[in-house]
């Protein structure tokens, strides 16, 4: 008699129920019952959120529908079970911006099957979207409604008014990652601004896990605005941006295979830019040379399937997982007058990923980009952009970070300047208080993550930071370069619990130690941002 991987569970198992296994236990048995608990924003189990309101906020939330859950899965049941396979759809689920977290689990039965169990925790999905956002002394206020899971479907929708120094803007988003039961996409966003309009639309089948074998898509972007240049971080000229946009491409994969992925996306592209004057202007005028390509492209990206799960590094005791492998992107494309183009252009993009370390421990994640034009017989546009991030666990509480961050640039556009300030990390300066060709800053963080839990809402944290930056080259309105600048401050960090967002608001003071009698002694920044 065989004794088939079904057969030797079935002797192993306990003659009831089911037992948990480790992942190499189970590999390639059949998937036998998948169940999916979705847990609401509040848990009246736990004495700590048992109250009126809590409750009352559970019975008026609407709970992310089942078949939302189910159509994310790469597994279905009754085909093998694949460890690899489930810990994509984890990574995949937990990024759902209506999701707090997301964990499977699985369980051994005695007839050789495993029966999986997919738990999600969601979050309070429908927000008034207000803000107020002070960094590098500009001030940007927003206010609106943002509802990222729309009757529990998982789509997103977003109405609002945004007033900065730039512009006003009354906007409206829709989107879907998933339309009914299929993996296309559909986005859409349409925003009527002071200084003109912008619009967008994208429709794309992605490659919807790392063993996808084809992909299609396209978006058209329509943009009409008024730009700005900026000497010391103040207004210094202007000129108009008409952008037409559009891309339809197509991407094949063998799938994974050895722990490896790569695949092959071609396409065509058109993006027009015309520049001009503007109308009524206050500022003089500084006016970029029109840009028109259309262009054929062709690309490859090679993927390690290497993932590390962590808490307390770039979020506040919150499950996060990190790309850890290496990554090889590039991507050609020929611009031609013969296409419509105004110029022949080679056009490329290359990047590349690695890591070195462990989450737990020691890590060094490093991103590589390349991107720019060859035409008119030398290099146009063109940037090297290194980022290196390094994480020292020195205890649950404690995460000591250090980030680098340069770019080189060579025969840039004038609408494309290298520049940096408030909002580009050196948190002591306004925004845009340096412009170049190149640039350099370098963040040392000592970060701190506390068990404060206000209400059950808001995690607390905070950080000590120093940050040194300058740019190099000339300035393309000729200003002058104060060469390094440095900061030194302190903050806190709030991030949401309960809520439909990823962001984590910065409570920062600055203080710029190269500051001029142009620069306050205290930069105050409130902004939300993405991590830590």
């Amino acid at each position: 008699m065989r004794l088939t991987p079904a057969l030797l569970a079935l002797i192993a198992a306990p003659a009831l129920g089911g037992e948990s296994k480790q992942p190499q236990d189970i590999e390639g048995l059949p998937i036998g019952t998948i169940s999916i608990e979705r847990q609401n924003v509040f848990n009246p189990s736990n004495e700590a959120e048992d109250n009126w309101f809590y409750r009352l906020t559970n019975r008026l939330h609407i709970k992310t529908r089942e078949n939302v859950i189910a159509k994310q899965l790469l597994f279905s049941e009754g085909e093998p079970y694949r460890q690899q396979r489930v810990d994509e759809t984890q990574r995949q689920v937990r990024r759902n911006r209506y999701l707090y977290d997301a964990s499977i689990s699985t369980t051994a039965q005695s007839d050789g099957t495993v029966d999986i169990d997919v738990r999600t925790r969601d979050v309070w999905s429908l927000m008034p979207d207000l803000s107020y956002t002070r960094s590098g002394g500009e001030t940007k206020t927003l206010y609106g409604i943002d509802e990222v899971n729309l009757f529990g479907l998982g789509q997103r929708l977003i109405l609002s008014r945004s007033d900065s120094v730039a512009r006003e803007s009354k906007t409206i988003e829709f989107s879907d990652s998933q339309l009914g039961q299929s993996w296309v996409s559909l986005a859409m966003r349409v925003a009527n601004n002071s200084d003109g309009h912008s619009r967008r639309l994208s429709v794309e089948k992605p490659f919807q896990a790392l063993d996808a074998r084809w992909s299609a898509g396209g978006f058209a972007f329509d943009d009409d605005r008024r730009s700005t240049l900026y000497i010391l971080g103040t207004e210094a000229a202007e000129y108009r941006h008409r952008r037409d946009n559009f891309s339809l491409s197509g991407g094949w994969s063998a799938g994974l295979s050895d722990g490896w992925v790569t695949r092959w996306t071609t396409g065509l592209v058109y993006d027009d830019n015309q520049f001009s004057t503007v109308e009524n202007p206050t500022l003089p005028a500084a006016v970029p040379e029109n840009k028109k390509f259309v262009y054929p492209f062709i690309g490859v990206d090679i993927i390690e399937n290497r993932f590390a799960k962590s808490a307390n590094t770039d979020q506040i005791a919150r499950p996060e997982d990190f790309f850890v492998g290496k990554r090889i992107t590039a991507s050609l494309g020929w611009a031609d007058d013969a296409f419509g183009s105004d110029r022949d252009s080679l056009i490329y993009t290359f990047s590349g990923n690695s890591s070195f370390g462990s989450m737990d421990n020691k890590a060094l994640l490093l991103t590589a980009l390349i991107r720019g034009r060859y035409e008119r017989g030398g290099i146009a546009n063109a940037k090297a952009i290194l980022n290196a991030r390094y994480y020292i666990r020195q205890s649950k509480k404690r995460t000591f970070y250090v980030s680098l961050d340069t770019t080189v640039g060579e025969n840039l556009d004038l609408d494309n300047p290298v520049e940096i300030g408030g909002a580009s990390g050196l948190r002591g300066y306004p925004n845009r208080y340096q412009a170049g060709e190149s640039r350099a800053l370098l963040t040392i963080e000592q970060r701190y993550f506390t068990d404060w839990y206000p209400f059950r809402l808001f995690r607390i944290g905070g950080a000590i930071f120093f940050d040194v930056g300058r740019t190099f080259g000339d300035h393309p309105l000729g200003g002058r370069n104060l060469g390094w600048l440095k900061d030194v401050g302190f903050g806190l960090r709030f991030a949401p619990t309960r809520f439909g967002t990823r962001k984590t608001l910065h409570v920062d003071l600055a203080f710029p130690l190269d500051a001029d009698e142009t620069i306050d002694d205290i930069q105050v920044i409130v902004k939300a941002k993405r991590s830590f």
